[in-house]
């Protein structure tokens, strides 16, 4: 029977793979609630990218396919105590069934980022009382990891495809092969035993936009998985 779950979800403009390390900042007030809630329980929430195509109670909303992030590390960032620096950790990808809404609506010129934008959602939180959610919820369905493993073969094909992306965007300027090993070594790519892991992290390297990882990350097997990256680092030239 495929598990269920409540989780709290934190809708951002990136894809979190599962075992990618995800430092964030924290300083957003529902946000701040949100981490305190999980340092209470299992420490987890559920990263999303954002759909900017739909809101939830104004607030951003998330794709219904997304990462358990675990939560590391959790320190005050500053005196004030207003920020929070945590370090997370990607698990199981899952897919959203239910979206629950916070109380709050997003107040008009919300500004995330300002004083008097903290204290307006502080008073609004007060009103609607202090035990409510400011973040989104959802009840979630863990997706099945792939659990097959990718051939040396084709790992070599989505590195040369890769190297042929890079050296494509760069023109008129020339990239010169040593440079693109060097960016693999960096990244720990350089590898005779790749995994799924090896994959999305080039993955990563070869995308220019979160929304180009959000298919790969929807993937749920392995053969889908090497078609979507192919189709990422593949460029059409017209």
């Amino acid at each position: 029977m495929t598990q269920r779950k409540l989780i709290p979800i934190f809708p951002l403009d990136l894809v979190l793979f599962p075992r990618q390390e995800l430092p964030l900042r924290i300083f957003e007030p529902r946000y701040k609630q949100l981490v305190d809630d999980c340092m209470l329980g299992d420490g987890q929430f559920g990263v999303c990218l954002i759909d900017y195509n739909n809101s939830v109670n104004g607030w951003n909303s998330p794709k219904l396919v997304g990462t358990i992030a675990k939560i590391t590390k959790c320190e005050d960032v500053g005196l004030d105590g207003l920020q929070l620096q945590i370090e997370t950790i990607g698990r199981n990808s899952f897919k959203i069934k239910n979206i629950i809404s916070p109380l709050i609506s997003q107040p008009a010129n919300y500004d995330p980022l300002s004083a008097e934008g903290h204290q307006e959602i502080s008073e609004l939180h007060e009103k609607v009382g202090v035990e409510e959610k400011m973040y989104i919820q959802a009840e979630v369905e863990m997706i099945p990891e792939i659990d097959e493993n990718i051939s040396l073969k084709q790992w070599e094909r989505l590195v040369e495809l890769w190297k042929k992306k890079i050296v494509t965007q760069a023109l008129p300027q020339k990239v010169e092969p040593h440079a693109l090993d060097h960016v693999l070594e960096q990244y720990y790519l350089n590898t005779d035993t790749p995994t799924i892991d090896y994959v999305y992290s080039l993955s990563a390297l070869g995308a220019k936009d979160p929304n180009e990882l959000q298919p790969i990350l929807e993937t749920n097997k392995m053969e889908d998985l090497i078609q979507k990256v192919e189709e990422l680092l593949t460029i059409n030239i017209h």
